[in-house]
């Protein structure tokens, strides 16, 4: 092969062609009229018959060792940088051009993973490749680019310090690209195929696209023990002839809700599947082995293979996440199947996910499931089911809960506490509600709360306290049904999840702990890290945890000082409007602030969370993950469930009285409820919370930070709309992939549904319309993320699992903290207990008459202290000598004034026991549902075992083929080789038939 040498070519450049040069037959065909693109190079572990290409261009590497004919530096860039004729050119001699799609340059070897890096090119490189890139647009568009933060060439500098930096900057440059160079000789030596592409129309950016051919997905396969179909295929049944009925009844009318996707529909065959055997590749159907392997699975085995590749000339073993962690590749990715939108545009399955699954006219549709595993993997397919199963459930709960609703609306005019409120003739003079500022008000005035408080306190929320404890355990156990049947129709029946590899953080921590410890260590035992070693970690994370908490509690306390001081400051306003709807106006002013306070703590938390989890340096992603979900779910719960809690539980029980009230930080009074309890409150500010939540930081960041950051990126491009679309046509589908945004796992998809969770079920008694607001939001919720995955991630490396880990454990432990959360709010903060003691136990007919005045004591303003009395006694226009508040305490006439009374301490009994008899009771049916319905459905539990008895039967028979194939092989070796008339008689004889059958068996 002849070479043309050149001077000014770096040892890094790689294959780069110019097929306008005369002598050199073109290597790649025009991605447009107007420029000529540079072809990456292709390296490959595997050397062929065919004829080879000499590689035009510049020699690659100019220091050579002419005593050794050898190079310096990696020998692969050297071994491999030919490339076969008969991939440029097709049969009939017509140039084949590569496809802009995930392909290598040959349009056939698929790209199963791209590692991106950076690049920086010498100055001779850059005025050599600036004479191809005359054109216009191409011109602006690196510009345009470089602009978006792409690292622009260096240029040079006369400072000597900016010279000097430079000089470091270069020293680490070749440090990257030297283990890099290692780490690719690995890959190739693992049989990957490699192929570089520095030319693209990303400035500054490298990309390395990795392929793995049959043998290495075979290899791989079996060594991950993935389950893949066999050729034996067995008729699905789903159970009794009654059942499969009912099923296809409700499958015909549920037609038109089933998405258009053929991986959704039942299927009334399953191929056997069998974990991947070299050995035994006659079971399976390999007719067609581009198909055999799926884009997901390819892309996972090709993960597998970065993380088991190490380097191992730096100073301590680097895998991929290290390579990452320390720049030395920037990005590591699989690429999507193909575009979305496009007149042109090949059918595929991203394609097929967006029309319908991740577009809004299509909401009203099943999710296609199949689809989902099929192009994202297991983990992320679990992760859509269960929201899928849990939206689903949330509808008969949002039905009940507005019935619920309804019936209070209905009930309203005939509550009679409400209409003993409203009543003027009773007219009833309550004591102040603050210190000197407040006066004496009339009990009337309250007359709107009280009607409002009946809507979400009645009768009927006590039984929907039940329902939705009920609802829980139904909603679990459903869950677990579903989950199986995903595990046998997705084949992960016999999966075991397997130790993770050990993350980056962690190894080098144990090479800096064997490096301090090289002498005392003895030989051969491992260095690990001990809890010793973590234990100041763990110390930060217990100091940490307790400060962020101790600030959500005061952060809270600061909330109630301002209503206090607020609510007194509206008193003493002179405007009359302003004083009229004080408690309105407190009430949502503070239920906001709070909003806004957990919105921006939650933001914090998330990041504390992570460096705490970061600190205590865990061994396995796995780890890392857990540690990381139990540090965030603890700290945003109690961020968002604190001022709730307060509302629900504290709020009105630490007061005190009229003439010896409660005070903290010195004057300021503690507060206390509304006449008609502080349910109305706790629902106020549920509501808030909940919607806030949903649609800001669920809907509204998902939405407007995306369109933004594009708002933005259009902003500082030079480019118009058609030279946009232009580029977008001519860009390979990894570059257009680099622009998408990094998946950064399903922590926090499954973070906004737990917290949501427990705000539909631990405080339900208090707003029934919990699960409808929840319904609402998660119908967007999963078409939003939807869009996400298939138009504004890049997409994820396709993760193996069988069930949804720790989130199921979250939710199970909130489903039974809910059902004693509920049984408190209805005993202590409803008045439902009180009513019932008062119709049962004190009143003089039976009925709810006379239930307000049993509820208020008396208070002789005479015995006010001269500075707490109010400033206006005879605001109401006369003079008042006793008012009353709400509580159960002896009257001043009594022999023990203002003493509980004995009604306080019956309520407070009942209401005891009502906790203990709820909790119970709800338990007992929990659990009697809990055992009711199986975790496996049957016909699921007989298509386990009827696939195990046809694995055994395969295997038999096939060892029986084998047995028979062996015999004859035995019988006709012995017919050629039996004596003939002139062979010797010293030459023995054949075997007998029974002989022969004795040894084969």
């Amino acid at each position: 092969m002849e070479r043309q040498d050149d001077g000014d070519e770096p040892a890094e450049s790689i294959n780069n062609h110019d097929s306008t040069q005369p002598g050199s037959p073109p290597l790649a065909c025009k991605r447009s009229t107007s420029q000529q693109q540079e072809e990456p190079a292709v390296m490959t572990a595997s050397w062929r018959s065919d004829n080879y290409l000499p590689v035009h261009g510049e020699e690659k590497n100019l220091d050579v060792d002419f005593g050794n004919s050898k190079t310096k530096t990696s020998e692969p860039y050297n071994q491999f940088e030919s490339i076969p004729l008969n991939s440029l050119y097709s049969d009939d001699g017509s140039f084949r051009c590569p496809r802009l799609g995930p392909y290598f340059a040959d349009g056939r070897r698929r790209v199963d993973y791209v590692l991106t890096y950076q690049i920086q090119k010498p100055g001779s490189v850059r005025r050599q490749s600036s004479r191809f890139v005359d054109n216009t647009i191409i011109r602006r568009l690196r510009r345009s680019l470089s602009m978006r933060g792409s690292r622009a060439p260096l240029q040079p500098k006369e400072d000597p310090e900016i010279a000097a930096k430079e000089q470091r900057t270069d020293y680490h440059e070749d440090d990257k690209r030297f283990r890099r160079e290692e780490f690719e000789e690995n890959l190739l030596e693992m049989g990957l195929e490699l192929e570089k592409d520095e030319g693209s129309k990303i400035p500054g950016i490298g990309f390395l696209k990795i392929h793995a051919p049959w043998k290495v997905l075979c290899r791989e396969a079996e060594f991950m023990k993935l389950k893949m179909p066999t050729k034996k295929v067995y008729e699905v049944k789903q159970g009794s002839n009654v059942v499969e009925k009912i099923r296809l009844f409700i499958h015909k009318v549920t037609a038109p809700l089933h998405p258009n996707v053929e991986a959704n529909r039942p299927q009334s065959v399953k191929p056997l599947s069998h974990p991947f055997s070299r050995e035994k590749q006659h079971l399976f159907d390999l007719s067609d082995r581009d198909k055999f392997f799926d884009s997901k699975t390819r892309s996972s085995i090709v993960y597998e293979v970065l993380k088991r590749t190490r380097c191992t000339r730096a100073k301590y073993s680097m895998g991929i996440t290290s390579l990452l962690a320390n720049a030395v590749y920037t990005a590591a990715y699989p690429l999507h199947d193909g575009d979305i939108e496009g007149v042109n545009t090949e059918t595929n399955d991203r394609k097929l996910l967006y029309e319908e699954w991740a577009s809004y006219s299509v909401f009203y549709k099943y999710q296609p499931i199949g689809l989902i595993r099929k192009y994202f993997g297991e983990k992320v397919g679990l992760y859509f089911a269960w929201l899928g199963v849990y939206t689903q459930m949330l509808i008969p709960a949002a039905i009940v809960g507005v019935i619920v609703f309804l019936y209070g609306c209905a009930t309203v005019d005939d509550d009679i506490p409400s209409m003993e409120i409203c009543d003027p003739r009773n007219n009833i003079t309550m004591c102040p509600l603050c210190d000197r500022a407040c006066s004496y008000w009339k009990l009337v005035t309250a007359c709107g709360t009280a009607r409002a408080s009946h809507l979400f306190d009645n009768p009927a929320t006590v039984f929907f306290s039940i329902f939705m404890a009920l609802w829980a355990v139904i909603f679990m156990e459903h869950w677990k049904r579903r989950q199986m049947r995903l595990n046998y129709v997705w084949d992960l029946t016999g999966f075991e999840e397997e130790e993770d590899h050990y993350r980056a953080d962690y190894e080098f921590r144990v090479m800096q702990k064997t490096l301090r410890q090289e002498h005392a260590t003895p030989k051969g035992e491992k260095v690990k890290l001990t809890c010793t070693d973590r234990l100041p970690a763990y110390l930060t994370t217990v100091v940490m945890m307790g400060f962020m908490i101790s600030v959500t509690f005061a952060i809270v306390f600061g909330v109630i000082l301002y209503r206090i001081s607020i609510k007194a400051a509206l008193h003493m306003s002179s405007y009359s409007a302003a004083r009229s709807n004080i408690r309105a106006t407190v009430k949502t002013t503070a239920a906001i602030i709070n909003l806004i306070v957990i919105i921006i703590l939650d933001e914090i938390y998330a990041a504390i969370a992570r460096w705490l989890t970061t600190l205590e340096v865990p061994k396995t992603d796995k780890s890392f993950e857990e540690r990381l979900i139990f540090k965030t779910f603890v700290l945003k719960f109690v961020n968002a469930f604190t001022p709730i809690v307060y509302l629900a539980f504290f709020r009105g029980r630490l007061v005190g009285r009229p003439g010896n009230y409660l005070y903290v930080v010195g004057s300021y009074r503690m507060e206390e409820c509304a006449h008609a309890g502080c349910l109305m409150e706790l629902c106020i500010q549920l509501c808030i919370t909940m919607l806030g939540k949903q649609l800001i930081q669920n809907n509204l960041f998902e939405i407007g930070i995306p369109k933004l950051k594009k708002l933005l990126r259009k902003r500082k491009s030079v480019l118009d709309s058609q030279q946009e679309e232009e580029l977008n046509k001519s860009m390979q589908r990894h570059e257009k992939d680099h622009f998408l945004g990094p998946f950064i796992g399903l922590s926090p998809e499954y973070m906004e549904m737990i917290i949501q969770f427990g705000m539909v079920t631990l405080f339900v008694a208090s707003f029934p319309l919990a699960p409808l607001f929840a319904l609402l939001n998660n119908i967007i919720e999963i078409r939003l993320d939807a869009k996400k995955f298939v138009m504004e991630l890049r997409r994820p490396i396709a993760a193996r699992a069988k069930d949804i880990g720790i989130w199921y454990n979250l939710l199970r432990g909130l489903s039974k903290v809910a059902v004693i959360v509920n049984a408190f709010v209805i005993s202590f903060t409803s008045d439902f207990i009180p009513r019932l003691v008062y119709q049962y136990m004190y009143s003089p007919d039976g009925s709810m008459h006379g239930f307000v005045n049993h509820t208020l004591s008396y208070f002789n303003v005479s015995d006010f202290q001269t500075e707490k009395g109010p400033l206006q006694p005879l605001h109401l226009g006369y003079n008042v000598e006793m008012c009353r508040y709400k509580d159960y305490r002896e009257p001043p006439w009594s022999n023990t004034p203002y003493e509980l009374s004995k009604e306080f301490w019956a309520i407070l009994a009942a209401r005891l026991a009502f906790v203990i008899v709820f909790q119970n009771v709800v338990m007992l049916m929990s659990d009697f549902v809990d055992w009711l319905i199986p975790d496996i459905p049957k016909d699921i539990s007989l298509q386990i075992h009827k696939e195990k008895i046809l694995m055994v039967e395969l295997f038999m028979k096939e060892e029986q083929g084998k047995r028979l194939a062996a015999r004859d092989n035995h019988n006709q070796d012995n017919c050629t080789s039996s004596p003939s008339a002139n062979q010797s008689p010293q030459q023995p004889r054949s075997r007998p038939a029974s002989h022969l059958n004795a040894a084969n068996y």
